[in-house]
């Protein structure tokens, strides 16, 4: 007789591929209209100027240009944008060292 109950087998024993979610172009890189930026689940990053989402909340350009992200403060503190823009962000000037 056995003192151990019998346990059950396992529903889904295959090995699945992983779904590619995540960023696909990053800050100050060069898109062009149609191009996909985020695939993500769920809104962690929202579409700003330019950019639109679609069914499974991918973002994409709709207009070439180069990526910027921004966080947004005030009553929507904390949501990440995501921009397309004419030019890529000027970097700050460090006063050189003499």
């Amino acid at each position: 007789m056995s003192h151990v109950a019998a346990a059950g087998s396992a529903r889904q024993t295959k090995n699945m591929r992983g779904k590619r979610l995540g960023l696909k172009k990053y800050a100050d890189e060069f898109v062009l209209n149609g191009n996909i930026i985020v695939k993500q689940r769920g809104s962690v990053y929202h579409p700003g100027k330019n950019t639109k989402m679609g069914r499974d909340f991918s973002i994409y350009a709709v207009k070439d240009g180069y990526v910027k992200f921004r966080r947004m403060s005030g009553a929507k503190r904390g949501q990440y944008y995501i921009d397309i823009v004419d030019q890529p962000q000027e970097e700050k000037s460090s006063p050189d060292k003499a």
